[in-house]
This record gives C-alpha cells, structure tokens and sequence, in this order.
C-alpha cells in the first residue's frame, strides 16, 4: 500500500474502531468498486503524437452515483486517485449529499500544453471513460488545474455519443447549464466552517486573523469572502509568491492583481519567502493549495489557532498528530472543504430539473447544508470523544455502513 491512501485508511481505521466496525465490513467499505486507467494519444500542435496516461477511480456508491473531480498535474498516479476517490466517499455522506465518491486525474502540467492541446486531450480521455459515466452513474467536476471550460469540453464530447445530458460534470460555465455560485462554492464553504467552530467557541469572524495558503480557486474565493465579513487576511500566497502584512493585506488588490496575471508574482504587496507564510502567526490557517503541506516538522513550527483544510489531505497523519498534541484544532477537509460538492449537487439537480436558480438560492441552501453538518459533527463528537476528524469520519464511515446494510452486500 503507498503514500496517499495509506493516509486516508489511517484516518478510516480510527473510525472504523470507534464504530467497531468487523473487518469484513472495514474491507467492503475500504476497497474502491472500480479502477480504470485511459492511455490517451493525442496530436499535437507541432504535428507529433503524445501518450498521457489518465485515471478514474470509482469507490463507493451505497448512497448515490459517484461524483468527484478531475485533476491535471504531473503528480497524478493511481495511488493519489485511490486516496482522492475514497475521500469523496466520505466528503458527500459527512454533509448529507445523495452521492458516492469518484476521482479522476491525467498525468500532465496543463502549462506546457496550448489550449487546443488541452481539449484534444480531454476529449481523448472522455472517450476512454464515457461507459462508466454519466448523469445517473458518474458525474466528474473540477479539480486541480481544471476549471469551467475543460468541464464544457467533456460534456460536449460526451453528448457526441450519449446525446444531451448536461448532468454528465458538474462545474460547467454558468452559460452552458453551470450553477450560479459553483465558482465560489468550496471557498464560501470553507468560510461558513470556519464560521461555525468560531461561533461554537463564543467567537466570530470579524476581526480574526487569516492566513490562506493557495489562491487558486478556493484561496482567493476564501480571502475574498473573509475580507467582505469583516476578517483580517494577514498572509497569502501562491507558488509564485507570498505576502504578509500583521495590519491586514488588500484583499481586493491582491485579487485583481491575480485576475490580469493568473498568479500572485508581481504583486506589490509586502512579500516574504512562500516557505514561510505557513508558519505566519495568525487565529485560522486554510492551507487551500495542494496536499501533504503540513507534516510533523511544519506543524511543529506553526502559529495557527485553528487549521481549516481548503485543499485535499494538506495535513499529513504525523502532521494531524503533532497538532493535535499542541492542542490546534483541525477542520478537516472532508468537511471544511465540501462545499463544492455540494454546490455541485446543486447544479446536478437543477441539470436534472431543466429548472435554474438564483444565486441568493445556491448560497442559501450551502449554508444550511454546511451548517448542519457542522451540528451533526458537534454531537458526533461529544458523543465519542474523539478530535474533528475523527468525528467526520465516524459520521461519514457511519452513514456509507446504513446505506451498504440497508441495500444488502
């Protein structure tokens, strides 16, 4: 068993101990129902062929169709899609979303391809697995380095085949049957939970300290939300950059900034070294990058209050442990970052329908969704005396066992 999903099965089996779960049990849940690897050939601009080798991974689906992201990036392997697909399982009981989990990933940096490169290869892949998706089997979405228009090019090329199923992604542009508010969902997710542990402490937002790690899609919709409630981001950063500034950053500016130039670099804000912005001192820590930034050495050093996991498994299990032993809070991703999914059901369903809502509606109903689910974990862990994601998982673990029970093995 490798990296990636020897983490995820760590945090499984503490649950699955306080759940006293059998082992037979643990096995059924644990084990993913489909793995598929794509080789996808794709020509070109300058006229040569190129191989990328593409993943989906199908978990669990006792509770619904399996739904999870698609990523690009060179890192991409089975062992990550594995680790990914198993946490969307989880992702979509913990806030009560009638989905399983799924991922998929394509081993390339979308950087050093052109656009028409890029949707060459998407639909290169679509074609690999348009048999095991779909509106009522597997709906794909964004993930990392994808966004709206590579979404807009799998549906398409999925209709080719299938006919007109907008349902098929999620994550569309709102122009071609997207959500209002998809683009900002996983950030104002993340800020709603945040919202939640501060309030369940006797605090509130306004005026807390923020550091946001990342400003990709979640990081900068994370900062932007804070700012407009009243919350201090004193750090932010990107893999160009990274800025701090104890008084509280320009928010706004940063995020024109990264609008013109798709990046932090160049900003004109008080830079320091990206290495160092996670050990800034501030009251909440979103690491909203990529995974396995904090291990035991990071957290160790860190001067957070309270880490709220935007990106997936940012924390590794020794990293979990030593904050967990210098009493730092963890909102773990599995719950602090759903709001995406859960946004992404929201376009699903309006997909379903033929029937669209207001922006008011979407941010209506996450917060509902969110916040209960934050209720849910608060019982959950007073109830078993465990940390927060422990927590998240029992409740999550738990819920997937009633419905496999209920459907019969």
């Amino acid at each position: 068993m490798s990296h990636a999903f020897a983490d995820v099965s760590r945090y499984f089996g503490r649950a699955a101990r306080v759940l006293k779960l059998g082992s037979d049990d643990q096995k059924l849940l644990e084990t993913p129902a489909r793995e598929l690897r794509v080789e996808c050939n794709v020509r070109m601009d300058d006229g040569s062929v190129a191989t990328f080798i593409g993943y989906r991974v199908q978990h669990d689906n006792s509770r619904g169709p399996y739904k999870g992201g698609l990523r690009f990036h060179p890192s991409v392997d089975i062992d990550e899609v594995r680790a990914l697909a198993s946490l969307m399982t989880w992702k979509t009981a913990v806030v009560g979303v009638p989905f399983g989990g799924a991922k998929g990933g394509i081993a390339v940096d979308p950087a050093k391809l052109g656009m028409r490169e890029l949707e060459r290869l998407t639909r290169r892949f679509t074609q690999g697995i348009q048999d095991l998706i779909g509106d009522d089997k597997d709906i794909p979405a964004p993930d990392v380095n994808t966004n709206a228009q590579v979404m807009a090019w799998l549906m398409d090329e999925y209709a080719r085949s299938h006919g007109f199923h907008p349902g098929v992604v999620t994550g569309k542009p709102v122009e071609l049957f997207g959500s209002l508010g998809r683009d900002e969902a996983t950030g104002r997710g993340v800020v709603i939970a945040t919202e939640e542990y501060l309030r369940s402490v006797g605090r509130r937002l306004a005026g807390t300290t923020f550091v946001v790690q990342g400003f990709g899609n979640v990081g900068s919709h994370t900062a932007r939300i804070v700012h407009e409630l009243g919350g201090k981001v004193v750090g932010i950063g990107d893999h160009t950059g990274a800025f701090h500034d104890p008084a509280g950053l320009d928010v706004p500016g940063a995020l024109a900034h990264a609008a013109r130039a798709r990046s932090l670099a160049g900003w004109g804000g008080p830079s320091i070294p990206p290495k160092e912005l996670l050990l800034q001192p501030c009251d909440v820590l979103v690491p909203a990058a990529l995974g396995g930034v904090i291990d035991a050495d990071v957290a160790k050093e860190l001067r957070a209050g309270l880490v709220v996991e935007g990106a997936n498994a940012p924390t590794t299990p020794e990293g979990d442990e030593v904050l967990g032993a210098r009493g730092i809070a963890v909102l773990p991703d599995i719950y602090a970052n759903a709001g995406g999914v859960t946004v992404s059901y929201f376009e699903w369903v309006q997909n379903i329908q033929h029937f669209y809502w207001e922006a008011e509606r979407v941010r209506a109903e996450l917060d509902k969704t969110m916040r209960q689910a934050f209720a849910g974990l608060v019982a959950t862990k007073k109830a078993h005396g465990v940390d927060w994601r422990t927590a998240a998982f029992v409740q999550a673990i738990g819920r997937v066992h009633r419905a496999s029970e209920l459907r019969g093995y």
